[in-house]
């Protein structure tokens, strides 16, 4: 029996270095492994300066590169489309040619009306994808599968989540019930003895819960030593040989709007593993 999912977006954004995409053949796997309907939204950034700063010569530039990164976003659609073809994938796609705040318009746009976005992870946090996941993250209001490099093939026969307790948490295994009804195994981990962790739930309080929807799983409750919560999540992980790591995102609220907190911030920077977070 297929995922219960329905639609797949992924979102791949060309700058001008034809850079790879590992998120668009997972997305690809994911859609065939669900009998999903399949979104790309392959973007070119497109630069826009007043020619009044750069003048006729230096308009003619820019929209010289607006149009090579427009004809590599194209490029890069086609081909994409033709290894869904392959795959037996039911495929929409969309080049548009846009600035940063309009290409996060329209991913949200997209993102809002899927199950399930898909994204490349982005280790630099002043780059202009990070934007875009914190973007899907906070203000879409569905989860976000964010893969890191050299994962193209979905696998979810193990999933490991991350529970503290608090709604991002919950929203992100609420949202996660399609994964984890189809793992064959599922364990909840739950760091205690972090400050910004205060007031956890112990895992067992969310087993019976998912026990309920047919789901086999496991609670590990690990004592935070001298790594960071986001180590003890990532090294758990490992041990448990886990497919998919499911957890909420964090944004510190006294900071500017896309300021990921410290454990969202430190599993993006650092994590082999496709993860899927709700806020």
């Amino acid at each position: 029996m297929p995922l219960s999912i329905k639609s797949v977006l992924v979102g791949f954004t060309e700058d001008g270095r034809g850079n790879h995409s590992s998120a668009v053949a997972y997305a690809i796997s994911l859609s065939q492994v669900a009998d999903a309907h399949l979104t790309l939204e392959a973007a070119s950034m497109r630069y826009a300066v007043p020619g009044s700063l750069v003048g006729a010569f230096g308009a003619e530039l820019i929209a010289h590169e607006n149009r090579r990164i427009k004809e590599l976003a194209e490029a890069f659609a086609e081909q994409s489309k033709g290894r869904a073809d392959l795959a037996g994938v039911v495929c929409s796609v969309e080049t548009p040619s846009l600035v940063f705040a309009s290409l996060c318009d329209r991913l949200l746009a997209h993102a809002r009306v899927h199950d399930v976005t898909v994204l490349d992870m982005e280790t630099d946090p002043v780059q202009r994808d990070r934007g875009l996941i914190e973007a899907a993250l906070f203000d879409s209001g569905r989860p976000v599968l964010i893969v890191p490099p050299g994962c193209e093939r979905h696998a979810g026969k193990r999933v490991l989540i991350a529970w503290d307790g608090g709604s991002s948490a919950a929203r992100a295994v609420a949202d996660a019930l399609p994964f984890l009804k189809e793992a064959e195994e599922v364990e909840i981990l739950t760091v205690t003895g972090e400050k910004d962790l205060a007031g956890l739930l112990p895992g067992a309080d969310l087993a019976p819960h998912l026990a309920r929807h047919g789901i086999k799983v496991s609670v590990r409750n690990v004592a935070l030593g001298e790594a960071d919560v986001a180590s003890e999540i990532r090294q758990a992980a490992s041990g448990f040989a886990a497919d998919l790591i499911v957890c909420g995102a964090y944004k510190h609220s006294r900071l500017r709007e896309w300021l990921l907190g410290g454990v969202t911030q430190s599993l993006l920077q650092e994590c082999r593993l496709p993860i899927l977070m709700s806020h």
